[in-house]
């Protein structure tokens, strides 16, 4: 194939991206299916999603429709969303319902919450069929901060800490598990979800693409970024000290903070697929559904304290509408990006300096699917 000739650059200082197939190809979004969203713990929703017995929730994670319940022992379980008889799906749109039963539409086949058989129609116990040996395919369940995490195999999954490293310390003062969704914004994004998390990883765009956000937060556009101290949390403007157009709320903060986290912003990535942005008063909380190699679902929960929701003048617009317009100015630049590395001439691209930590998700997806 005959290219358009260009001059080589100068790359001593710059290391190469994934190559521009690790965005597009479908073989390679096929065994990131198989090698990282079904072999990782990954982020499928917030606890309060069921909030009683008999609750259910359906998520489709990297094609695999997967049920969640809460039991009568209070706890979370999961399954595969397939019977055991003839492979029908057993709950269709969100899944949501109030039923202590789960029934197959197809035969009537009925499990509890638990994923245990209760009842076969026409089938007698016996040495032929025991029902003991057809409960639900189950999945790895934990939860952590409030968030759902599945495992997709679970006999190989490891301890969920291992894969969180050191994020939980570094967020422990913000009161995660007691937080509740104030509101929830969903995107459906034409582009790969390792893009989103490249671009989530630095603020070397952030000038050039969003500039009502770095009148709020100024040392987003110094120095591209290279030189921000996400441990210690980003500072706005004199001022300001939260996410809104104003940079301030008539929300208190959540106790328990540092003198820094009252007043700075922190941002964590847990991968696969768990974005968290820390705010003194709230967490915007982004969760990727990646439906292949080019188009992710993104669903956004902004979390608030309960005794701030419960107050008659509380309302979360002030953030979600700053949160809103940032995100769709991410989401545009994110797609362009997805449309020029499927050029022909594009076979990898650079980070810079500044973009080091988006060597990470190179090391991420090489280490598990190789190079």
């Amino acid at each position: 194939m005959n290219l358009p000739q260009h001059n080589a650059p100068d790359t001593a200082t710059l290391e190469k991206t994934l190559p521009s197939t690790h965005y597009h190809d479908p073989a390679i979004w096929t065994r990131e299916k198989e090698r990282i969203f079904a072999r990782e713990w990954v982020c499928a929703g917030r606890a309060e999603q069921l909030p009683d017995t008999g609750s259910r929730l359906l998520v489709d994670i990297a094609g695999e429709s997967i049920l969640l319940t809460r039991a009568a022992d209070g706890r979370v379980h999961g399954f595969y969303n397939v019977c055991r008889h003839r492979g029908a799906q057993l709950c269709h749109g969100s899944g949501g319902g109030n039923a202590n039963l789960i029934r197959c539409p197809y035969h009537s086949w009925a499990y509890g919450l638990d994923g245990r058989l209760i009842a076969a129609p026409h089938m007698k116990e016996g040495e032929d069929f025991r029902k003991a040996d057809f409960s639900l395919y189950p999945v790895g369940v934990e939860l952590w901060g409030g968030f759902i995490f599945i495992h997709l195999t679970p006999a190989e999954a490891k301890p969920i800490a291992e894969q969180f490293g050191g994020m939980p310390e570094r967020v422990r003062n913000y009161p995660l598990s007691r937080l509740r969704i104030g509101r929830t914004l969903t995107y459906d994004v034409a582009a790969n979800w390792k893009i989103l998390a490249e671009n989530y990883n630095e603020c070397y765009h952030c000038a050039g693409v969003h500039p009502e956000l770095c009148e709020l937060v100024p040392a987003f556009r110094e120095r591209g970024g290279s030189e921000l101290d996400w441990s210690r949390g980003i500072p706005h403007r004199d001022g300001a000290y939260t996410f809104t157009r104003s940079g301030t709320t008539n929300r208190a903060p959540f106790p328990g903070l540092d003198a820094d986290e009252q007043i700075r912003h922190k941002g964590e990535l847990a991968y696969p697929n768990l974005f968290i942005s820390l705010a003194c008063d709230h967490v915007a909380a982004f969760i990727l559904f990646p439906k292949g190699p080019d188009r992710t679902e993104i669903q956004v929960h902004f979390l608030f304290a309960p005794d701030e929701m419960e107050k008659p003048d509380f309302t979360p617009e002030d953030t979600v509408d700053f949160w809103d317009m940032v995100n769709r100015q991410d989401w545009a630049i994110c797609e362009s990006v997805q449309r020029g590395t499927g050029s022909r001439v594009h076979a990898h691209g650079y980070y810079a300096p500044m973009e080091d930590w988006n060597l990470d998700i190179r090391r991420y997806v090489a280490d598990r699917i190789g190079d």
